[in-house]
């Protein structure tokens, strides 16, 4: 407060400051309190983590891949869609995650790798793979299972009605609460509509 005293001297500037403090860090908190209550109960675990968190352990990816490839030669775009498309877009992987790991597979000689044109190379399994994967087949049938359960999961907890729905509802309040002349009054009465809801939602 005493910054804004020592420095706001003339009124338009004075306002400027105004509308930055309750358009800024006020408005982050309105909305993040939306993402908290409201997301967390619709999905918000994956909005919030599951892209974050460490999906693989050890080779695991590796063997993933090598099962993919197995299943069909594929550049490193289309393993990256199948592992989307496996998790109900719940997990994708980067292609700094993926590029290293196929190239270490292929020094492996796990995989081949064939120019195709237009910057990418597509990976076929190996007979040294084949046999590295049918190894560890047990393996890889628990890791098919984890990303399938996190597709149907993601099914439940994705659905297209609310996603929209809490889009609108962040519309709302940005546009409201960009205008800059939100008090403290009016952001406490949009903070308890948004826990009223959270707490209906709970009550479901």
């Amino acid at each position: 407060m005493r910054m804004d005293h020592d420095h706001g001297c003339g009124g338009k500037r004075g306002g400027a400051r105004s509308e930055g403090r309750h358009g800024g860090w006020q408005r982050e908190a309105v909305l993040s309190a939306l993402g908290a209550k409201i997301a967390s109960k619709m999905g918000g675990r994956h909005a919030h983590g599951m892209r974050r968190q460490r999906m693989f352990d050890g080779g695991e990816l590796r063997l993933l891949l090598l099962k993919l490839i197995g299943d069909e030669p594929r550049h490193g775009y289309e393993l990256i869609k199948a592992i989307e498309e496996m998790t109900g877009g719940g997990y994708a992987p980067s292609p700094g995650t993926i590029y290293p790991t196929l190239t270490l597979l292929n020094e492996m000689g796990h995989v081949s790798s064939e120019d195709v044109g237009g910057g990418r190379r597509k990976f076929t399994i190996t007979p040294e793979g084949e046999a590295h994967l049918a190894s560890q087949a047990e393996l890889v049938a628990k890791i098919i299972a984890r990303l399938s359960a996190l597709g149907e999961q993601q099914k439940h907890t994705d659905g297209a009605p609310v996603r929209r729905a809490m889009g609108n509802l962040k519309a709302a309040l940005q546009g409201r609460l960009s205008r800059g002349d939100a008090s403290d009054a009016m952001l406490l009465e949009v903070a308890a509509l948004i826990d009223e809801a959270a707490q209906k939602i709970e009550r479901l």
